[in-house]
């Protein structure tokens, strides 16, 4: 199960972190970043995609950490 977690949450992370140099390069650009719901809505962050990668990749290399411990020999 800790596998499972390891695996999802390490493609969870680099999908985010290639968003977030995206939207960080539109940003870069002057270019304006997609909107979230009805026209004029919240533009969407690339330091949301940052942060959320920082957590599906440290979600990754905690549940490996805990499957190395508790395999049995």
């Amino acid at each position: 199960m800790e596998r499972q977690f390891s695996v999802v949450g390490y493609w969870l992370g680099l999908i985010s972190a290639a968003l977030a140099l995206i939207f960080r390069a539109l940003a870069a650009l002057n270019i304006i970043p997609p909107h979230m719901g009805a026209p004029g809505g919240l533009a969407l962050s690339y330091l949301s995609f940052m942060h959320g990668a920082e957590l599906f990749l440290l979600v990754a290399i905690a549940s490996a950490c805990v499957g190395s411990r508790t395999q049995k020999p």
